[in-house]
């Protein structure tokens, strides 16, 4: 999923500024795990063993998800963000939570 991939290129400029700019270790430590972590899922899930395995690792990718955008709302309301930047990436990231929660409500359906 390209999606997947733009938006986690754009969680490790995020912590690169983060780190860089705001001189901030730990929440940025957290969301690039997380927000890394949904494509690498989504990924493997195109590899997965069976149906169930699809389904399983989409579902950790829509976690990891949910985590990203939380990390994103504590940066924002700790202004390390500001309101603008973090729109974008919360929108993206709710794209991405969109389409994965309908990826497996197909799934689910098809099984």
């Amino acid at each position: 999923m390209d999606k997947s991939v733009d938006f986690g290129a754009k969680i490790v400029k995020l912590h690169r500024y983060l780190v860089k700019n705001k001189h901030e270790g730990v929440l940025s430590k957290q969301i690039l795990r997380s927000g890394t972590s949904i494509g690498a899922n989504i990924s493997e899930a195109q590899y997965g063993s069976s149906k169930a395995d699809f389904i399983a690792k989409l579902h950790i990718a829509l976690k990891e998800t949910a985590e990203t955008e939380y990390w994103l709302q504590v940066l924002r309301k700790s202004d390390y963000l500001d309101d603008t930047m973090a729109s974008f990436l919360i929108s993206d990231c709710l794209e991405i939570k969109r389409i994965l929660i309908s990826s497996i409500n197909t799934a689910k359906g098809n099984q």
